[in-house]
């Protein structure tokens, strides 16, 4: 006797849409990413906040994130020659609102140092990840960047959390 799934009988399921898309897979938790670059044209930090970011190779090595083809930072943080990957803190909720909203001065009271090839480290990151564009993929209204990791580092604190639309703490039973 073999297992059947719930909604093999359920009929009239909605399309999938974009609202039903970002709910659905609003309940995978995921980290919360800094990505921040000096742009070489205006000498200005540029950044922006995403949640989709992953592993991808050990050798050579790889990871990848996502960024709507609407960012207007991404384009300043592409013509760097590397950028920074900041892995946020859960004290940093902060951080990960102000790279979100297009526009203005998103370094504005936003404390960094530089990572070993000059591009802006977030202070009191968990970890950090210093990188060059390898290969960009469009798919829909995004494109996959895979990046080739130069440098980075971590130390022991919790990240942030982005679960269901709202930021969060992990909470890890004893």
């Amino acid at each position: 006797m073999s297992a059947t799934s719930p909604l093999q009988h359920v009929t009239g399921l909605p399309e999938v849409d974009a609202a039903a898309m970002r709910s659905v897979l609003g309940h995978f938790a995921t980290g919360v990413i800094a990505i921040t670059a000096v742009d070489p044209e205006s000498g200005e930090g540029a950044g922006l906040a995403a949640n989709s970011f992953t592993s991808v190779s050990l050798d050579p090595p790889l990871v990848a994130f996502c960024v709507a083809h609407t960012s207007s930072s991404w384009p300043a943080i592409k013509r760097a020659d590397t950028f920074v990957i900041n892995i946020l803190a859960e004290d940093q909720e902060h951080v990960g609102r102000q790279l979100s909203v297009k526009g203005g001065d998103k370094f504005a009271g936003l404390a960094w140092r530089p990572s070993p090839s000059g591009a802006p480290v977030v202070e009191n990151a968990v970890a950090w990840i210093e990188a060059r564009v390898e290969a960009e993929h469009v798919a829909g209204d995004h494109v996959i960047v895979v990046s080739r990791v130069q440098h980075l580092y971590a130390d022991g604190r919790s990240p942030l959390l982005f679960h269901r639309g709202k930021y969060g703490r992990l909470h890890i039973a004893d």
